[in-house]
């Protein structure tokens, strides 16, 4: 498979076009989320192809009320297949002996270990995906700058993200065509900077 030439191809194509292509090539494909701005549009695209997809959240334990609200509506709207993980520790007994440590810190390091990667983990290694729907675009992080349509993570799964080029613009007038609520108090205390990468899709 030479993701250079699938890639170029993708990008003329439609983003129901690129999730059609996606699903014809895997037999255990999965989709995940967190439930940030503009995740609705990926979620609701998906819907339409696989109803039953199983969709992986890993829910740090810090979402905003407004998120958790958001994502039950979606679930409850999409009926979403969802499979949710959590980190081992509750964030009760985190925020004692931890907290949200500074970033760029060894200290926050082991904090995005603990509620995101590790988590993350445990969900591939459940559901053995051999494509990942991700809902990345280009426009988020210098490192997805670099990324495309296709990609493939460093264990060998294919990942695909079918609005990898669109704009906030574009996906404003996804979510007027199909009268969609959007999320806009989301945060991660993995980034905290939302131009920074938390390390999952760098990782693994």
């Amino acid at each position: 498979m030479n993701i250079q030439e699938i890639n170029k191809e993708l990008r003329a194509r439609s983003s129901q076009e690129i999730i059609a292509w996606a699903l014809a090539q895997a037999k255990n494909p999965i989709v995940t989320t967190n439930f940030r701005p503009y995740e609705v549009v990926l979620l609701h695209a998906l819907s339409c192809q696989h109803a039953t997809i199983p969709v992986i959240w890993c829910d740090t334990g810090y979402n905003t009320p407004q998120t958790y609200r958001h994502a039950n509506e979606l679930i409850q709207a999409f009926q979403l297949n969802i499979d949710l993980f959590v980190p081992k520790q509750t964030t009760a007994h985190r925020d004692v002996v931890l907290g949200i440590p500074e970033i760029d810190t060894p200290e926050h390091d082991l904090f995005t270990e603990q509620v995101k990667l590790e988590p993350f983990q445990r969900a591939m290694a459940k559901h053995q995906p051999d494509l990942w729907f991700t809902n990345l675009r280009k426009e988020q992080t210098d490192f997805r700058a670099n990324l495309d349509i296709v990609s493939v993570s460093n264990a060998g799964v294919l990942k695909v993200s079918p609005f990898f080029h669109w704009s906030e613009e574009e996906l404003d007038q996804y979510l007027a065509e199909f009268n969609l609520p959007n999320e806009t108090k989301y945060y991660d205390p993995t980034k905290v900077l939302a131009n920074r990468e938390c390390g999952l899709h760098k990782t693994l």
